[in-house]
């Protein structure tokens, strides 16, 4: 039983970090090119991700991946996430200083 509860407390732990660092590697590989490293846009076309409110760029990327939203970039990267990928980067990046410090 102790063992159980301590395997338990571990996956409880390592969870966050585990589903973080799968969002960051998406936000580097997918985000990173129009919004930055960080989620700070260096180019005025392209919004800033840091500090968005999760929900709201949740629904976003939503809307581009299901054709509720158009743009032909967002659009064809939004198809390749999933519900969860889409929830694990958009708290990601609310987590994100909206400065970029």
């Amino acid at each position: 039983m102790k063992k159980l509860i301590l395997m338990t407390i571990a996956t409880l732990l390592l969870t966050p970090a585990m589903a973080e660092s799968e969002a960051e590697q998406t936000a580097r590989t997918l985000c990173a090119g129009c919004h930055g490293p960080v989620g700070i846009s260096t180019n005025d076309l392209w919004p800033n991700l840091a500090g968005q409110k999760g929900p709201y760029m949740a629904k976003q990327l939503r809307d581009y991946r299901d054709g509720n939203r158009s743009d032909p970039q967002m659009s064809g990267l939004s198809q390749t996430l999933s519900d969860a990928q889409i929830d694990a980067l958009s708290e990601y990046y609310a987590r994100q200083p909206a400065d970029g410090g």
